[in-house]
């Protein structure tokens, strides 16, 4: 039997009579309050900037419950699906309605393939980005964290407004971090230490921890992550990933391109059932897909050759466009607006946003990100579901053994592999000497599409955690980290007259940010002059 736990975040309007608490109500765990040590109330939030409002304390983690009560075997994708609010299941219905149509357009093509092996690789990475078989449930895909409308990130703007965090194919299982875009991913370098600079560079994932050594590609790595991760695709085992795709409609074009002897492997009698099983495997199991070691060679192969086909896919016209009116600017096309023009001047000066987030140089493309990590102070966001994950759901699986305590090292955490949920990239040893300067630091972001949403009122979160939930008011943080106060219990003023503390003071950035001394109008030029990088301005013809 499995519990079915309900999460009851109660509102101020809840208990004084309004509009009922937003629920999330899912299988596993067992009944407890989590109260994270660094909640503080949290505020409201929606489209418009947050400033000046604010949740009370009954909106703290604290006042997060879960209550236990029993159903059925949890077993399959509908039984473990979460029972999310009305407007998120609307929303994911519809996230879900708009992959399965792109899938089926691409599949289309299948029909008449391209004769060019560049644009082959592509469509297959397109094909696997779309595929729900790639999960452990049937029923999620890579797209699910990643759709165009929003700059391949988060598409689900109620999650974005609260959770922060996606769940997985395991609809009770959220992750600890909210989704990166995967457009120009590609395009970073594989991770190396900098001594110049004394920096790690290059990398994808918020931690770095697809390094890129072993394919020579971070974005390729990175695509190994996902489906093995328990609380995203789920999958037990890589050759589930591949066996999936062995038996979907572009195998025949994945043999043209990668060969014949990419599915020729002995696939064992129980391999249905296996790969129907949720991750982690038995710790006794770790590769519950039995092969020979001819035939796991190969699927360890085949799963290289299925990562690279979406990381080509990710760096295609299709996805990596530079098509921003930045860019058009810089070809001549297009004008700022005085106040756009004026942003970029504050981002390039007095914000000091170009240091990190580079708009180009000599022989660099404009891609604003230096590639290396930096601990901004964000607070921690205590409505991560993860922070719940600290019971034995259905099967056992532990995702957060540290639970309301649970504090993320971000780089350090991946040098010393402590709990990651997913490691498709093994640690240099020579990099362990770096871990006390990299603790509580994160892969600095590229801003291109930082605003890009499929309308005006969509939420879009933003910082490792999804604290902060508009464009306007994580500039407002860089610009008063360090001068405005620490917010207390029930603070009407969070976000403009205090911040929370930080989750992590390790190594954190006191040189370019927190005390800017930029007006609000200076703000909203920011603001302003980010939203310009949001592509689709150009055509890819016109580029």
């Amino acid at each position: 039997m499995l519990a079915k736990i309900m999460i009851v975040v109660v509102t101020a309007a809840a208990l004084a009579g309004g509009p009922t608490a937003d629920a999330f109500a899912f299988s596993g765990g067992v009944s407890h309050v989590v109260t994270h040590p660094a909640a503080r109330d949290q505020r409201a939030i929606g489209a418009e900037p947050v400033r000046g409002r604010h949740w009370t304390d009954a909106l703290m983690i604290a006042a997060v419950t879960i209550m236990a009560t029993l159903s059925g075997d949890a077993l399959g994708a509908e039984d473990t699906s979460a029972t999310l609010t009305p407007a998120a299941l609307a929303e994911i219905a519809q996230v879900e309605a708009e992959i399965d149509r792109i899938e089926a357009q691409t599949l289309e093509r299948l029909a008449a393939p391209p004769d060019n092996q560049v644009q082959q690789i592509e469509l297959l990475g397109k094909l696997m980005l779309y595929d729900k078989d790639l999960s452990v449930n049937r029923n999620e895909a890579c797209a699910f964290c990643h759709t165009p409308e929003t700059g391949f990130t988060g598409p689900v703007s109620e999650l974005n407004r609260t959770t922060g965090s996606y769940p997985g194919s395991v609809r009770t299982r959220f992750s600890d971090r909210k989704p990166q875009s995967h457009a120009y991913a590609p395009l970073a370098p594989v991770l190396h230490y900098n001594p110049g600079q004394g920096d790690l560079v290059g990398g994808n994932f918020w931690d770095m921890r697809a390094t890129g050594r072993r394919l020579g590609n971070p974005a390729a790595e990175q695509a190994q992550g996902p489906p093995t991760n328990p609380v995203e695709m789920g999958l037990p085992d890589i050759a589930c990933a591949v066996y999936r795709a062995s038996q979907r409609p572009y195998r025949a074009l994945f043999e043209t391109v990668w060969g014949q002897q990419a599915f020729a492997i002995a696939w064992p009698n129980d391999v249905e059932q296996v790969c129907d099983q949720p991750g982690p495997p038995p710790a006794n199991d770790p590769m519950p897909v039995h092969l020979g070691p001819l035939d796991r060679g190969r699927a360890a192969a085949t799963f290289d050759q299925m990562a690279q086909s979406i990381a080509n896919y990710e760096a295609s016209a299709e996805v990596t466009t530079f098509t921003s009116k930045f860019d058009a600017m810089l070809a001549g096309k297009a004008q700022f607006t005085a106040q756009e023009q004026a942003g970029y001047e504050l981002f390039r000066g007095k914000a000091q946003c170009n240091n990190c987030h580079r708009d180009g140089g000599p022989g660099e493309d404009p891609l604003f990100t230096d590639f290396t990590a930096s601990n901004i102070g964000t607070p921690a966001n205590p409505l991560l579901p993860y922070y719940a994950e600290d019971r034995p759901d259905a099967r056992g699986y532990v995702a957060n053994p540290a639970g309301s305590s649970f504090v993320d090292g971000g780089v350090g955490r991946f040098l010393t592999q402590t709990h990651l949920l997913s490691q498709p990239s093994a640690v240099d040893a020579r990099w362990l000497p770096l871990v006390p300067d990299n603790q509580g630091r994160f892969r600095v972001p590229t801003l291109r599409n930082v605003d890009k949403r499929p309308y005006p009122t969509f939420v879009k979160a933003y910082g490792h955690n999804g604290y902060f939930k508009s464009l306007k008011s994580i500039v407002h943080f860089y610009n008063t980290r360090d001068v405005l106060p620490r917010c207390q219990p029930n603070d009407p003023g969070e976000g403009t007259a205090c911040w929370p503390a930080p989750e992590s003071t390790a190594n954190m950035n006191t040189k370019r940010m927190g005390r800017l001394g930029l007006s609000d109008a200076e703000e909203d030029a920011l603001v302003s002059f980010m939203q310009t990088l949001t592509d689709g301005f150009l055509s890819r013809e016109q580029r």
